[in-house]
């Protein structure tokens, strides 16, 4: 019996100890049983050293230094924007818009977007027959009207679901993606006229 009153005398100073106290403002800092590295010594941005003679902790660089990322200063080529910021239309004049980009355009395409859009950018890809959302269907009138370096910046940082491909297709070949998906939206408002006649016995 005497085990029984300890027992509930235990429970009731748990139960104290874990609601009694809920809702009471304290100055004092919470208990940690596992800190995982919340306070660490470390320098903050723009901090203080006293360590160095100048008394900073973030160090100038070293001259003669030479940056490894090239220097990007077209932010049509590098961000789809013009020289307001906003989103540009059209192509940078440094690229030749031609068979074989195109053809690396349909390449990265393929492999990176066809997955989720679909081969003709329907938003029919192999995805969607595994409950995987609903991707963007290219031949909507939204997507049609949207500038180019919008699309551009789509496939560089994603949007919503889809992940950015910056770090996986280059500026130039983004651009190339951009320039096919053009060709596969024109491609469904297609006709006959708009055939050379030298090709017109090529088509079924």
């Amino acid at each position: 019996m005497r085990y029984a009153y300890l027992s509930l005398f235990f429970l009731v100073v748990l139960t104290i100890g874990a609601l009694g106290f809920r809702g009471s403002v304290t100055t004092r800092p919470p208990l940690e049983v596992f800190p995982d590295m919340d306070r660490q010594s470390k320098y903050q941005p723009q901090g203080e050293s006293a360590f160095f003679a100048d008394g900073r902790a973030a160090r100038p660089i070293p001259a003669g230094t030479v940056s490894r990322a090239p220097l990007r200063a077209d932010p049509f080529l590098y961000e789809g924007r013009d020289d307001n910021g906003d989103f540009a239309r059209g192509f940078p004049e440094s690229l030749v818009i031609d068979r074989q980009f195109m053809a690396r355009g349909q390449h990265y395409f393929d492999i990176y977007c066809a997955p989720c859009h679909g081969g003709i950018g329907d938003g029919r890809g192999i995805v969607t027959q595994y409950g995987w959302g609903g991707p963007a269907n290219f031949h909507q009138d939204i997507l049609r009207v949207m500038p180019e370096g919008e699309l551009f910046n789509t496939i560089s940082n994603g949007k919503n679901t889809m992940f950015g491909y910056a770090d996986k297709i280059s500026p130039e070949d983004r651009w190339a993606v951009v320039a096919y998906l053009r060709a596969l939206q024109r491609s469904q408002d297609g006709r006959l006229a708009d055939v050379p006649a030298s090709r017109r016995p090529e088509l079924n």
